[in-house]
């Protein structure tokens, strides 16, 4: 082979696990220009000619597959803040779709950007060290292009749409209203997102009516664009809920993909296989449905979040009047924790569930780490009361980890045919989710090595192939030849999530290698100061 065909790397002796879910094979893989050019099968036989390159690596013992894709991520800031972003490079993930669960940072306009950062400063921060110089959603996408850790592709969060074009109003959108919706999101889609999120237990998304959504859901799917809602209950009215997120999408003729797919609270445990049932039987009737799901039990939101809508109404200055107002915190109270509010999935908050996992003014550290009920006791009051506290001094901002969650309906959900993996991990707070640093090594270490839930083949498949095709790239997602070089070298005996929730910033063991377009942007173990990331757009129709 002449000098000039040679390629940038070869990998030799790898176990091919290719993201299709056929068994694995052991091959040399080739990659130049950042695409894979060759892959030679050693059972292609000693007569066949073995690829050169300018640099080798002996991946002796090691699996070779596609990067993963994390379905559901919450690192819409951390990717222009933090280059490094090690909490997903070193897991593997070569792609994040961002945008989620109806609230992000485009489009906007001076005032909504400005009521958005307040609203999600649990989930990345209150954006302070950010120059926030974007507006649209392709204006966003030019920023990502300048060079990030990973890439990243786009939903337009419906929320942040409404925030928009109606505001924090609980009510009908007028005719003139909507059609400024489906502008805005024909224009995002135009720009290069992958289709729209929703977060309907989150104001000011949750007062859309289902005739709503499914008018934008229509504009979506024109663009081949799918939908991703957070739906209306994960609680009480689960199985309800996600019957009106299939309905409402086949009636809008729009792919749907169910947002952290889970079924929690006491009100669930063990009923996994009715909800796999009813997408089991749409998907018969010819739905095009896929989900995604983390491999943990309890979740993570944000304390205002669990506030009933009518609390949430106005934005949040009015959140902090109603709070302040001892008779109607009162009343929230109530509601919180006698009736059960929508912010809640329907269910009375249970207090000894609800552990506070970060804060945004560093004086109200102490409370991180223990639950609402704990930090009461210590303090002799009520738990409403210190919720209430925390929620009007750290100004909305705490998060939350909610330990309602079921291991058997985490297992059963995996196995399906339509899951994909997602770590919904938010990386600000002193003690976050593990999920956020551990999701697809724990995926692989304790779901495959230690439980045998998925075989290697099939949890990688899950990880990769299948939200690739959900995402609509025809050149991601496989380990082939012609496609992108976005590949993850780990050791299947040794992959493991190092994050607890004891320590949950600890980084996961056994993935030497991961490149991002043909660069490592980890190697031997370490982050390099590579960014070959950029914002992956919609393939068009």
């Amino acid at each position: 082979m002449d000098l000039p065909d040679l390629a940038d790397l070869v990998i030799r002796d790898a176990d091919v696990v290719d993201g299709s879910g056929a068994p694995s094979y052991r091959a040399d893989v080739a990659v130049k220009g950042g695409r894979i050019v060759s892959i030679v099968k050693e059972a292609a036989g000693a007569g066949c000619q073995r690829p050169r390159a300018v640099r080798e690596l002996d991946a002796e013992g090691l699996a070779l597959s596609p990067g993963f894709i994390d379905m559901h991520a919450h690192s819409d800031l951390a990717l222009l803040r933090d280059p490094d972003h090690s909490a997903k490079a070193a897991q593997g993930v070569t792609l994040e779709v961002i945008g989620q669960d109806g609230l992000s940072y485009a489009p906007v306009d001076d005032r909504t950007l400005a009521e958005v950062r307040r609203t999600i400063a649990g989930w990345n921060g209150h954006g302070d060290d950010i120059d926030f110089t974007w507006r649209s959603v392709g204006e966003y996408l030019d920023r990502l292009d300048q060079g990030i850790a990973v890439n990243a592709a786009y939903l337009i969060p419906q929320g942040t749409v409404r925030m928009l074009a109606v505001g924090w109003e609980d009510r009908e959108a007028t005719p003139e209203e909507l059609d400024r919706m489906r502008r805005l999101v024909a224009e995002g889609m135009r720009q290069g997102a992958v289709g729209m999120s929703s977060g309907l237990t989150y104001t000011p998304g949750m007062y859309a009516k289902d005739a709503e959504l499914a008018e934008l859901c229509r504009v979506v799917a024109e663009y081949g664009g799918y939908y991703c809602p957070h739906h209306r209950s994960y609680g009480a009215g689960a199985l309800k809920a996600y019957e009106e997120m299939v309905a409402l999408a086949r009636e809008a003729g729009c792919p749907l993909h169910l947002a952290h797919a889970t079924m929690n609270f006491a009100v669930n445990e063990g009923r996994a296989p009715e909800l796999l049932s009813l997408l089991d039987d749409a998907l018969a009737a010819g739905a095009d449905i896929t989900l995604d799901t983390y491999p943990y039990t309890p979740g993570c939101t944000t304390l205002a979040g669990l506030l009933p809508s009518w609390a949430s109404e106005g934005g949040p200055q009015e959140i902090l009047g109603r709070l302040a107002d001892d008779a109607v915190a009162e009343r929230i109270r109530h509601d919180l924790e006698v009736l059960g509010t929508d912010g809640c999935h329907g269910v009375p908050v249970g207090w000894d569930t609800i552990e506070i996992s970060g804060v945004s003014d560093p004086a109200l550290a102490s409370y991180v780490g223990r639950t609402v009920r704990e930090s009461a006791e210590l303090r002799g009051e009520e738990p409403w009361a210190t919720a209430r506290r925390l929620l009007v001094e750290d100004r909305l901002g705490p998060t939350v980890l909610q330990h309602v969650g079921h291991e058997d309906n985490v297992r059963a959900v995996m196995r399906h045919r339509a899951h994909t993996g997602g770590s919904d991990g938010i990386l600000r707070g002193a003690k976050p989710h593990p999920r956020a640093y551990g999701t697809f090594p724990h995926y692989l270490g304790r779901y495959v090595r230690e439980l045998g839930v998925l075989s290697l083949e099939e949890c990688v498949a899950h990880l990769t192939s299948r939200p690739a095709a959900r995402l609509r790239l025809p050149d991601r997602g496989l380990v082939r030849e012609g496609y992108r070089a976005d590949l993850v070298l780990f050791d299947p005996d040794t992959v493991a999530a190092g994050a607890t929730f004891e320590h949950p910033r600890t980084l996961p063991t056994g993935i030497p290698h991961v490149l991002v377009d043909g660069r490592f942007v980890i190697e031997d173990g370490r982050r390099t100061q590579v960014l070959a990331g950029r914002a992956v757009r919609r393939t068009p129709l």
